[in-house]
């Protein structure tokens, strides 16, 4: 079964999107570790650099993005701006605080004598993310900045209850 976006106003089919097929699963897979690879390496500065042109574009762009939001899950307009405005400072947030946030930091030991513990923050890979789609960018904003930051990657699914489009509830 294909993936529907359906305007909730008029019950109209606006786009269908076909299942990911296996290869489409493995070349996602692959393009995704490709970029961790060299992505991992990449200074706090530079990885800021995205979380704030993500931001910008979020905010450049803000009433095409609302617009589809309004479009496509039914939303007033105005708390579409707002979304989006929320997920660009979540960009920025990470931008300005992600280094902070990954420093390495002393743990307690019960005994400082027998040695120290340390919390380390290290990329891992990928991240695959399985969202529901009523904020569809406070979503993944929120997975997706601090993971980027992180020097992660990240691969997004929708959640299986996005496949069926609620109908109209008749009363």
């Amino acid at each position: 079964m294909a993936y529907a976006t359906t305007n909730p106003y008029t019950g109209e089919v606006v786009k269908t999107f076909a299942d990911a097929t296996d290869q489409d699963v493995q070349n996602a897979l692959d393009k995704a570790y490709g970029a961790f690879q060299s992505w991992r390496d990449v200074s706090f500065a530079e990885r800021a650099k995205v979380m704030t042109a993500a931001a910008k574009i979020l905010r450049d762009n803000m009433d095409d993005y609302a617009a589809l939001l309004t479009l496509e899950m039914g939303k007033v307009f105005a708390e579409a701006r707002a979304e989006v405005t929320l997920s660009a400072e979540i960009f920025e947030y990470y931008a300005e605080h992600a280094e902070r946030l990954l420093t390495a930091e002393p743990l307690p030991v019960k005994n400082p004598e027998e040695g120290q513990a340390m919390l380390v923050h290290e990329p891992q890979g990928i991240v695959f993310a399985i969202e529901p789609w009523n904020f569809p960018y406070y979503q993944i904003a929120r997975i997706i900045a601090p993971q980027l930051s992180a020097g992660n990657t990240v691969i997004l699914k929708h959640a299986s209850n996005v496949r069926s489009v609620p109908q109209p509830l008749t009363i």
